[in-house]
């Protein structure tokens, strides 16, 4: 057994072995393309895989050495990858400019950072493993643009429509070029560098050479908009990096806005930090102790058992430990099939992550559900669990030396499920408003009495929601 058959049969292993499978197909049979900065969600949609298991597999390929994982600081704008590195440690700028859009923006861990798999030089050697050889426009497939851009089949063609000129240059070279500009706006942009400069063609045309210059160092600068009149231009461009450098002159029309504005789903951090599986591989080995990293919006989910102090006091130390274990199992498989997380259990208590409320909702359903059949096989109701949830903005944080979260959306949660009583399930207005769990409680009958609480350390009066 070579290498790579010993890494495929580790990894059977560890995950689900038809998701192992067609991804030892995909490496065997694939393009160079598809092994690079593989979208994991997408991959799921191609081959008609499960979610959460493609993305249980490519963690533990990952964990084992089979694939390279990148976290990937994108624009909102333009979909391009502004930074990129091997863990979520290196996002660690308050903002990321994108030349291209002529923007900068405060890095957050819905939209914001993508998480990609490329397999390693070990299993497979791939283009994309020497990305300063990749054709140009390869370049700006594999390298530039985010997997969450999705560009067409024909992107090569349809980009020749709108350029007016590419050329590739090494490490100091200077080159000069001559084009016709047309009357409209017009961009410089290299790829590599992410430097930029805009040019506004504008005015009466005319037959006299302009001339423009630029220089595409490794620290390049926002460039205000050059005017310039539609007519012949010369160009010099010159490299002062150490790497090849591949500039184009586009136009920046509305079929560059279309060309662009195709999207996909894509592997989000705020989704891969709420994941069981990344927990468990990863744990502690996700942020630096003083990194604060923003989500706008994560559900989060505590449970608590009412009694639990009796229940030891009633049946006894070993058959009361034995339920509560039993109760944990149960809970942490629920999460972890609805794509959520257990962040931490604090004595008989839980606290999770979801990426959206209707997955929480989900969970808190089934969680009733499983401690009703629980009490049932045991003939007594000791397992009276208690459930609240709510959604709003956190920061993630290393806490304790483990990945957890702080703000006041944790808070509110917490809180939240402090006023539930057993086998109800209390919300907040954020979950209950929430388009998909309108459909959850409306297909499973649940009804939702609402009130107004305070709730401590809360300067203002929050409605809440009963769900029974």
């Amino acid at each position: 057994m070579n290498e790579v058959d010993a890494l495929f049969a580790s990894l059977r292993q560890a995950a689900d072995p038809q998701t192992v499978d067609c991804i030892e197909r995909v490496v065997t049979h694939g393009s160079d393309r598809d092994l690079n900065r593989i979208n994991v969600l997408a991959f799921a949609d191609t081959h008609h895989l499960d979610e959460e298991k493609t993305i249980a597999a490519f963690l533990h390929a990952a964990r084992i050495g089979a694939f390279d994982m990148t976290w990937n600081v994108l624009c909102p704008g333009c979909g391009g990858v502004l930074d990129t590195g091997a863990t979520l440690k290196t996002v660690d700028q308050e903002t990321y400019q994108c030349a291209l859009c002529a923007a900068g923006y405060e890095p957050t861990l819905d939209e914001m950072v993508e998480v990609t798999f490329t397999v390693s030089p070990r299993v497979r050697r791939i283009s994309a493993h020497e990305p300063d050889r990749l054709p140009p426009l390869e370049y700006y497939r594999q390298i530039f643009f985010s997997s969450g851009v999705d560009l067409p089949e024909d992107f090569e063609a349809r980009f020749a429509r709108i350029q007016l000129e590419m050329i590739e240059l090494a490490p100091g070279e200077k080159a000069f070029v001559s084009l016709h500009l047309p009357a409209q706006f017009v961009i410089i942009f290299d790829p590599a560098t992410h430097a930029a400069q805009f040019i506004d063609v504008k005015g009466e045309p005319t037959d006299e050479r302009q001339n423009l210059s630029m220089v595409i160092s490794k620290a390049h600068a926002l460039n205000e908009t050059v005017p310039l009149r539609p007519g012949p231009l010369r160009l010099m461009l010159e490299n002062h990096t150490e790497r090849r450098v591949i500039p184009n002159v586009c136009v920046a029309g509305d079929e560059l806005h279309d060309l662009l504005g195709r999207r996909r789903a894509f592997l989000t951090a705020k989704r891969l930090l709420s994941n069981q599986s990344f927990r468990d591989i990863y744990r502690t080995d996700t942020l630096d102790v003083d990194q604060r990293l923003k989500i706008t919006s994560l559900t989060f989910l505590f449970t608590d058992l009412r009694g639990s102090t009796a229940l030891y006091e009633r049946v006894g130390d070993l058959a009361a430990f034995d339920l509560v274990r039993a109760h944990f199992r149960v809970l942490h498989e629920i999460v972890a099939a609805e794509a959520g997380a257990v962040v931490k259990t604090i004595g008989d208590a839980v606290m999770a992550t979801f990426p959206s409320p209707d997955r929480a909702v989900a969970a808190a359903l089934r969680m009733r559900e499983a401690m009703l059949q629980l009490n049932a096989e045991h003939g007594s109701d000791d397992l009276l669990l208690k459930i609240g949830i709510h959604e709003g903005p956190c920061l993630a944080v290393n806490l304790n030396d483990r990945q957890d979260y702080f703000g006041q959306t944790v808070n509110i949660a917490s809180r939240v499920q402090g006023l539930a009583d057993p086998n109800v399930i209390m919300t907040t207005e954020a979950i209950v408003k929430d388009t998909h769990v309108s459909e959850i409680l409306r297909d499973t009958g649940i009804t939702s009495v609402s009130r107004m609480e305070e709730l401590q350390g809360i300067a203002r009066e929050v409605r809440i929601f009963a769900l029974s």
